[in-house]
């Protein structure tokens, strides 16, 4: 047990799909899973293990941004030895080639934060995927036919009123999306040699303010459950 997660050594499995909401992990856990029960409902931050199709897999809510994240990536991979971690969120979109009806895997983030740079020595740190997670969810994307964007994403500090500029920089490098939590959860997995992989759904156009009706928005959120789920359980 910890401050923030009140379950027991051996409640979670290897792997943990990690969403922000957690009325989203319930979902998932009912919806997804066989035999899943809650093993952890401290501050209302909900996780539950179970099967998928035979396999462990546990999900655990990360609530939002950066300092959330990191407290529940931490205690997960060191006081419940977990080590791959594969977050499923909400994002907007920046670029204006993001279909936002396509699962869009974050290959990498920068950050406008100073927390990774606090971890690095005062460096300027790479967070990317793990690349054993993005090759086997690459692989399964094309085994079952969900469609996908790969590429660079933004973790930023503020949902609203976003610094004048910062949009046009993010186009200027190819950034697919912007959220909040990518950036510290690959650099945590790094630190701790864990697995990280992030997949993000685009609920709005950050640019245009544009958002997707709620039917494509509901069927691009189950895809990318399903291929977290998917990519999980994955083996060579």
């Amino acid at each position: 047990m910890t401050p923030h997660i009140n379950a027991n050594l051996g409640d979670f499995a290897d792997t943990v799909i990690m969403p922000g909401d957690p009325l989203r992990a319930q979902y998932i856990a009912q919806t997804y899973l066989t035999d899943a029960r809650r093993v952890c409902d401290a501050r209302n931050m909900f996780g539950f293990t179970g099967h998928y199709k035979g396999q462990r897999v546990s999900v655990m809510a990360h609530g939002m941004g950066i300092p959330s994240v990191s407290i529940y990536t931490h205690e997960l991979i060191n006081e419940f030895k977990v080590n791959k971690l594969i977050r499923i969120g909400t994002c907007g979109a920046v670029d204006e080639h993001v279909d936002m009806s396509k699962v869009i895997v974050a290959t990498g983030a920068g950050t406008s934060s100073f927390v990774n740079r606090d971890r690095f020595n005062g460096y300027d740190y790479a967070a990317v995927a793990d690349f054993d997670l993005l090759r086997h969810c690459w692989l399964v994307a094309h085994q079952q036919q969900i469609d996908t964007q790969f590429g660079n994403t933004f973790t930023n500090d503020l949902l609203y009123d976003k610094p004048a500029g910062m949009l046009s920089a993010l186009q200027k490098m190819n950034i697919l999306a912007v959220e909040m939590e990518t950036s510290a959860l690959y650099t945590i997995a790094a630190q701790y040699r864990a697995k990280a992989l992030s997949l993000l759904t685009a609920c709005v156009d950050s640019v245009t303010g544009a958002e997707p009706d709620a039917k494509q928005r509901q069927n691009t959120l189950d895809a990318m459950i399903k291929l977290a789920l998917e990519t999980a359980i994955f083996s060579d």
